[in-house]
């Protein structure tokens, strides 16, 4: 062989050397991002080809994969519609998005890694390659309830079991409807997302659990009062200073009551008729005494800083750090830089009605194949102790006068004792303040605790309060619960 003819051959084995290695990179190592690609067309036909899983209420589907003609083989649908957007989230021709269709996609698309022996199983069988299905522990009741007392208010409202840490509702006003999203029409699907993305009430940020956060207002007291009670230093009947503004070190802006007047007689009052009549100036007092970093210690045994996923991810609620004397006044009572999700609060109140364990929340009851077996379950777990059974005692009968004869009475219900604390939270100058109410019942065994916020007063505007505007929302999902 001459030596043009061998440099040849060489260069012609080098190409057929690259073009093997170059496709080896691609089918092997490649292939997992390419098929994830949004503009891969031959991957997104591929997933409308296969049934994708339901995601149910009970019995009820609340997003399940209807059979159609033409190139996409299955259109997704919400029955339920804007009940349950921000919990199903939407599927599209873009993909997963928002939701459990984002964060369970490979369950409900069947590329779950749990599901390879089903997926060799069909290849055998011939069977059709369906998703997983999703269980959920929302109540039905309770989910129906709460979107409806919020109405056209904006805000949120979360119910959990306690004992357990299962969602029982999770609402976020406004909500959108994600059939919509789901479309085949493309065009459409592109205006109706600009729509919705560019809306500014922000009808596709689920309230709930992510968002801009909301200061809690003088629903965090109860925090304060977990930190007091738990110190040793402060019991149920210890006696505070309630004047009607109270004066604050390092500064000539004091802290004042609603209203303007004065605690009790001499400007004295216990601390449990200072939770009951939600007296800001006894719990701004109470902050100073206890420092900010005995806030912030007894606020993250009730979950706060925790990064926690339901599945979805939750934005976690703070109290700031490095607190001066005021800020740590104003914190007390919920303001300043204090910020929270309503989950977090439902948490606060969980933790408080099962005798001081916080349960980790979650939303998914079981996985289930396709043939209905069961390929997980959401098991009940302890996220911390937060207070111990003797303060979470004192807490509930401070909490239950809230209701029986303070700031919380819209909260009552026939035959049942519920314990409750209102918030009215300040967040913007001249902007009417978000209400809010946290509460458990019945009091003495509790099955359902809730967190309702209603932004900025909601149809009351100025007017509204937490126990005038939201407390009717949490009777409202309790009620459903229990009766």
């Amino acid at each position: 062989m001459n030596a043009p003819i061998r440099r040849l051959s060489t260069f012609v084995a080098l190409l057929f050397a690259t073009l093997l290695v170059s496709t080896t990179i691609i089918q092997v190592f490649l292939a997992k991002g390419l098929n994830a690609r949004e503009d891969n067309r031959r991957t997104l036909l591929s997933t409308y080809a296969r049934e994708r899983g339901q995601i149910l209420v009970g019995d009820t589907p609340i997003a399940v994969s209807t059979p159609v003609s033409g190139e996409f083989k299955f259109l997704r649908t919400y029955p339920a519609g804007p009940m349950y957007a921000d919990l199903t989230g939407y599927y599209s021709f873009y993909g997963a998005a928002g939701g459990l269709e984002s964060t369970e996609n490979a369950l409900l698309s069947g590329s779950s890694d749990k599901l390879f022996y089903r997926r060799v199983s069909d290849l055998f069988t011939g069977r059709k390659a369906k998703g997983a299905n999703l269980v959920l522990t929302i109540n039905a009741k309770a989910q129906e309830a709460a979107y409806d007392a919020l109405g056209d208010q904006r805000g949120a409202a979360v119910a959990l079991n306690p004992k357990t840490g299962e969602i029982l509702a999770m609402v976020s006003k406004p909500s959108y409807d994600p059939n919509v999203l789901a479309s085949h029409d493309l065009a459409a699907l592109d205006t109706a997302y600009k729509a919705l993305n560019g809306d500014p009430a922000r009808p596709l940020v689920n309230r709930a659990i992510a968002g801009n956060l909301y200061p809690p207002g003088s629903t965090f007291k109860v925090v304060t009062a977990a930190a007091a009670l738990s110190s040793g230093t402060f019991q149920p009947d210890s006696v505070l200073p309630g004047p009607a503004n109270l004066d604050l070190p390092q500064t000539t802006v004091g802290l004042p009551n609603s209203g303007g007047r004065a605690c009790g007689a001499d400007d004295k009052v216990s601390l449990t008729d200072a939770l009951r009549i939600s007296c800001n100036t006894a719990f701004g007092w109470l902050g100073m005494e206890l420092g900010g970093d005995a806030l912030r210690q007894q606020a993250a045994k009730f979950g706060f800083g925790d990064q926690l996923a339901v599945p979805m991810r939750v934005t976690a609620s703070s109290v700031p750090a490095e607190l001066n004397k005021p800020q740590e006044a104003q914190s007390a009572v919920g303001q300043y830089d204090v910020r929270v999700t309503p989950l977090q609060m439902a948490m606060v109140a969980a933790g408080i009605a099962n005798k001081g364990v916080v349960m980790k929340p979650y939303l998914v009851q079981s996985v289930l194949a396709s043939d209905l077996t069961t390929i997980e379950s959401g098991e009940p777990s302890t996220l911390s102790e937060a207070i111990s059974p003797d303060v979470a005692a004192e807490l509930t009968t401070m909490m239950t006068s809230v209701v029986a004869s303070g700031t919380g009475t819209a909260a009552q219900m026939d035959g049942i004792t519920v314990a409750g604390k209102t918030g009215t939270a300040q967040h913007a100058p001249g902007a009417a303040p978000h209400a809010w109410f946290i509460s458990f019942a019945p009091a003495e065994n509790p099955t359902v605790a809730v967190a309702v916020v209603v932004e900025e007063g909601g149809t009351a505007g100025n007017e509204a309060s937490g126990g005038r505007t939201a407390a009717p929302v949490a009777k409202a999902i309790m009620e459903a619960v229990l009766r």
